[in-house]
């Protein structure tokens, strides 16, 4: 299992945050190798992230369903899927919330969250989890800042420094919210939803 509980500070105010994080092809364009898919009648959509651990290149797919309160600012996502040879399966379940940080003159996202995996590569999974997981925190971070503070502003900013573990959760939520694929790329192991 991987657990999420990662905060990240963001140099701009809650609403602006918001209307990045409650926009799935904003939040997958923060994230280098996801894409978005079908969306679906029931309000869920298909999604896909490509993560490389060491030299492989795995591609998992999922169908994610989102709930957003704007109100108070909070998201569900859950997601399940697997990856493109299907050796590993996995489901999860994350929450997010932006509050407004008047100490660091901005907003602060909150996620928390679990993602299980089965099969083949659960280990391996796991294992490569911590790397891989910081990395993508901080490429996200690094390109939700931009997004919402713009450029100028963003490279005077130093976000929270993450954990080894938060790639591993932020990788699972994803996951979780991305799309299946069902062909094979040039090295590139392609997956399908359930």
């Amino acid at each position: 299992m991987i657990q999420i509980d990662e905060q990240i500070a963001v140099p701009a105010p809650p609403d602006r945050v918001w209307d990045v994080i409650s926009r799935p092809e904003e939040v997958v364009s923060c994230i280098s190798g996801a894409e978005l898919g079908e969306h679906h009648d029931d309000g869920s959509f298909d999604g896909t992230l490509v993560v490389k651990f060491s030299a492989l290149r795995v591609r998992f797919g999922a169908r994610v369903m989102l709930d957003l309160d704007e109100p108070e600012r909070e998201g569900r996502l859950s997601a399940r899927g697997r990856d493109g040879q299907g050796a590993t399966r996995f489901n999860g379940h994350a929450t997010f919330r932006i509050a407004e940080d008047s100490a660091a003159g901005g907003s602060r996202v909150h996620m928390v969250g679990e993602v299980n995996l089965a099969g083949k590569l659960a280990s391996l999974i796991e294992a490569g989890a911590g790397a891989v997981v910081a990395r993508m925190t901080k490429d996200f971070t690094d390109e939700l800042v931009r997004r919402c503070a713009g450029d100028d502003q963003a490279a005077a900013v130093t976000p929270m420094p993450a954990r080894p573990s938060l790639w591993k959760r932020i990788r699972a939520w994803w996951r979780r919210t991305l799309k299946t694929g069902t062909h094979e790329q040039s090295g590139v192991a392609s997956g399908t939803a359930e």
